[in-house]
């Protein structure tokens, strides 16, 4: 089963610095129909205006999983970590029993723009950590890339639950297969361009940027890029 949730039809919340898409409830949006997905709780698309950013604030019992497509995006938290997020590099922070941090726009005339992504951790109380870390894009290209998993698989980041985080970029008119293993389940999220979703199937879909589709009870994915297009998909206990 295919459920398609429409970059349209997202939470929007425009703080005039901060101009951020909610897939999932967040902050004042609230939709019970959408509080997350298996694990993933929040899919935020954020753009931070220059200059600008979240100030202090604290987490706790929470995977949080940052990646930048343009712009930077400065860290600080009370770890002691303190580092610039550049395109094409992820961010992970288990808060687990508590953090404090900020994340800044350093330019001072462009925007960044960057997703958000939270996870139920598989256990309250872990102790809290931060990785960053970026992949190389020949691994990617016309491929999934495996950018995050449980067991730190391939070099990919560590993350706290059972969950499988992938990136691949698409060169227009290229086929790519995700074969899902029994009782698992995908979200599928087009972060630039347009892919056809199983497009030999009576289930077809048709997904341009910032779209996204749930997937349960399928075998498998194949996606068709329509143009050049980059991809995240999520691999779900």
């Amino acid at each position: 089963m295919l459920t398609l949730r429409r970059a349209d039809e997202r939470g929007h919340a425009d703080h005039g610095w901060l101009n951020s898409y909610h897939t999932f409830s967040f902050a004042g949006y609230r939709d019970p129909k959408h509080m997350g997905f298996r694990s993933l709780r929040v899919m935020n698309e954020d753009r931070v205006a220059a200059g600008q950013g979240f100030g202090t604030h604290a987490h706790n019992d929470m995977e949080i999983v940052s990646y930048v497509l343009a712009g930077e995006l400065e860290h600080k938290d009370s770890m002691g970590n303190g580092e610039v997020l550049r395109p094409g590099e992820f961010q992970r922070i288990t808060a687990g029993t508590g953090i404090t941090h900020s994340e800044f726009n350093p330019s001072s005339a462009e925007p960044t723009h960057f997703y958000q992504i939270w996870l139920l951790p598989e256990r309250k109380g872990i102790k809290p950590s931060y990785q960053q870390r970026a992949f190389e894009p020949a691994g990617r290209k016309n491929r999934f890339q495996l950018v995050a998993s449980r067991d730190a698989a391939e070099g990919s980041l560590l993350i706290h639950q059972d969950a499988n985080i992938y990136l691949a970029d698409l060169d227009a008119g290229m086929d790519l297969k995700y074969d899902i293993p029994d009782g698992r389940y995908v979200w599928l999220q087009v972060l630039r361009g347009e892919v056809m979703v199983n497009e030999l199937t009576a289930n077809a879909v048709s997904l341009k940027t910032s779209d996204a589709v749930a997937v349960s009870d399928e075998s498998s994915l194949t996606l068709q890029a329509t143009t050049d297009a980059e991809l995240m998909l999520f691999d779900l206990a």
